[in-house]
């Protein structure tokens, strides 16, 4: 599916004029640029290749001046600009949210979605839930484009790819040095700054900075973040290019947790008094080398390995029987990998090949029953699992004739592991040798333009998951198969008029072999879920001033088979039966513009059973930015307010039921915030 369509154009943007932004990026000022574009050219990334897949199946995209226009903090804001995505924000410092997606509800705290950056697998194996990701160690500025390919189409991830794969693309050309900051109510403080510099006639350098804080409505609610990245890329001669690129994360936060239902009700934005000193502390480090080689005839050999470390703990307070207890949960880990891709074209086709390893290990430490972060028992868990996944995968787009254009794709997975106690444990959680488990996963679909106005597209494509968390170190859990999602999608793009444009998708989605454990030690294949949805994207300009963008997504998702009768033909938890975003946009003149946000979601199921219910909202957002004089000496500057949440609604956003409590996260309270981008 091709990008959205354009918007409405802005007033063109004076030369560049300064090299200030060296000193913001040292001071950890904010935004990203556009800019003039540099002769050299950008080095490849893992998939790139893939990009006229996108035409057979649902990959809405938001490129760089979407990304900009959308002036955001953290990467998931973007979310509610995807038809039938959504965040289920547990308002929990430092702890990244719920992303739910084609009817699944654990992605980003689980593996339900995959997310890549440049390619590189952002998903943890065992960091808090098996695929956990967090995406505020990428500086939204930094980013040339996005991209949700929704379902389990893309061959370029294995495990965490059911619902769909969140592809991350950082600049890699032009010469650009933009500054974005941000500040408003609660302590609110977001700078962002990325400069892309021309060293020499082979050279060029990026760097992206970024430093966030809030104090949060509620209290013990603040938090902090800092992000760096840098890239430096050099062309050797025609056909040899290299880069090294690396980044450092530090984040940590205060949480006053969830409330109870009357809790929230009495104040929406209160604490409960038994909780103290509930947060995380969290630091990345990653290191990459690139190396590019042009084959000639348009084929290119990409070379890549990276490494990363990491340390992450969290302390989090919810009920346990009958009382309030603090858990702690702290995550070291290390990933060493590397690949090959080899990529071409020819005028009919474009196809890829890849070849990747990856090892993951995680010293993962639980201890339960802290007051305010003091241990009072023995670690539940005190061990080091170690997941191997080798990887391949092909891929090969044609353009046999404009009424048929298939996608062929291809992914092979083999995994191995181990676990290893490192300390006395007082859990029962298994910790063996991994088994090998290998899957192959197969990806078709064509697109079909009936007209100039008029694509259709249709595809059939699988995915699957590995036993979740212990359950893959179990001895009884060898002869397992993996868990496999099998997706059938229509859709159609349409340019019904120069003024309109629809992209309509229907999908159906259905799990087999899902894994169970009916005893101690036992495990087995058992278990099936339908999911089945509509997704809406529109984009109306009924003046040349005036643009309208809809997007909505309905999603249905039941278990049709599970050991407890009682479950079958309920919803799934945590996933919204719908979900809608209108946003408004007028240019009123060449300096002023005033634009609109209207998102609903529907209700959802909140427990397995159904028995309760979390209810509908709907929030609005407003703001009006003004284009500032050239006079004043900073290129393509504009000042903005935004007001989020401009009726301070109520909502939850999440629930839950812990140890027999039903706990609310509360929608975060009316936002006021004043901004500044410009480019130097």
């Amino acid at each position: 599916m091709l990008p959205f369509p354009t918007p409405i154009p802005s007033r063109p943007r004076p030369p560049a004029t300064r090299l200030l932004a060296t000193v913001s990026l040292a001071l950890g000022l904010p935004l990203a640029a556009a800019a003039q574009e540099s002769v050299l050219a950008p080095i490849t990334v893992k998939g790139q290749a893939l990009q006229a897949s996108r035409a057979a199946y649902s990959v809405p995209t938001l490129g760089r001046a979407e990304i900009k226009e959308a002036s955001v903090s953290e990467v998931e804001a973007l979310w509610r600009q995807v038809p039938g995505m959504h965040v289920n924000d547990y308002q929990l410092g430092g702890v990244a949210n719920s992303v739910v997606l084609r009817g699944f509800s654990g992605g980003g705290h689980g593996g339900d979605v995959a997310a890549t950056l440049d390619g590189i697998s952002l998903n943890e194996a065992m960091s808090h839930a098996d695929g956990y990701f967090d995406l505020n160690v990428v500086v939204p500025l930094e980013l040339e484009e996005v991209a949700v390919h929704q379902g389990p189409v893309s061959v370029l991830q294995g495990n965490f790819n059911r619902a769909g794969l969140i592809e991350l693309r950082t600049r890699r050309s032009g010469e650009y040095r933009e500054v974005a900051l941000q500040a408003g109510s609660h302590g609110t403080l977001d700078a962002q700054a990325a400069l892309g510099l021309r060293l020499d006639d082979a050279s060029q350098l990026f760097i992206a900075a970024q430093h966030a804080r809030s104090d949060g409505a509620r209290p013990d609610a603040g938090n902090e973040r800092s992000t760096l990245s840098a890239r430096w890329q050099r062309q050797i001669d025609a056909r040899w290019s290299v880069a090294l690129s690396g980044r450092i994360h530090a984040a940590q936060g205060d949480s006053p947790s969830y409330l109870t239902l009357s809790q929230w009700q009495a104040d929406p934005q209160g604490k409960d008094a038994r909780v103290q000193g509930d947060g995380a502390q969290k630091h990345l480090r990653t290191l990459r080398l690139d190396v590019n080689y042009d084959l000639g005839e348009d084929t290119r050999l990409l070379a890549y390995a990276y490494g990363t470390s990491q340390d992450f703990v969290r302390w989090f307070t919810r009920p346990k029987g009958g009382n309030w207890v603090q858990r702690e949960e702290r995550y070291d880990r290390s990933v060493a990998g590397t690949g090959l891709n080899l990529s071409g074209a020819t005028r009919s086709a474009q196809w890829t090949l890849g070849l990747e390893a990856l090892r993951e290990s995680t010293d993962y430490g639980y201890w339960d029953d802290l007051q305010n972060r003091r241990r009072s028992a023995p670690a539940i868990n005190d061990r080091q699992a170690t997941l191997n996944n080798v990887a391949a995968f092909a891929q090969v787009d044609w353009k046999l004739h404009p009424l048929f254009m298939p996608s062929l794709g291809l992914r092979h997975d083999r995994f191995t592991g181990d676990c290893e106690r490192l300390g006395a444990e007082t859990g029962s959680e298994p910790c063996a040798r991994m088994q090998r488990v290998a899957h192959t996963s197969p990806k078709l679909g064509f697109s079909s333009r009936v007209s100039e106005p008029l694509t259709l597209r249709a595809s059939w494509t699988e995915g699957f998951a590995l036993p979740s968390n212990f359950a893959k170190y179990a001895l009884g859990a060898a002869q397992l198969d993996p868990n496999v999602f099998r997706q059938t999608e229509v859709g159609l793009q349409w340019r019904a008029h120069r003024a309109l444009w629809l992209d309509l998708a229907l999908y159906r989605m259905a799990s087999s072999q899902e894994i169970r454990n009916p005893a101690p030690g036992v495990y087995e294949n058992f278990g099936e879920t339908l999911r089945k949805g509509a997704e809406l994207q529109a984009v109306w300009t009924p003046a040349k001033a005036v643009e309208l963008r809809w997007n909505y997504g309905r999603a249905q998702s039941r278990v049709t088979q599970n050991a407890n009768a009682a479950l079958v033909g309920r919803q799934v938890a945590a996933v919204p039966r719908y979900t809608s975003t209108l946003q408004a946009r007028w240019q009123m003149n060449a300096d002023w513009t005033l634009q609109g946000a209207l998102r609903h979601v529907g209700r959802m199921a909140v427990d397995a059973a159904n028995t309760t219910f979390s209810p509908a909202y709907h929030v609005t957002d407003l703001g009006l930015q003004y284009r500032l004089p050239a006079a004043l000496g900073l290129a393509d500057a504009t000042l903005s307010l935004m007001v989020r949440n401009l009726g301070d609604k109520s909502y939850a956003s999440s629930m839950s039921v812990i140890g027999g409590e039903r706990l609310v996260a509360p929608g975060a309270a009316r936002t006021v915030l004043l901004g500044l981008n410009f480019s130097l």
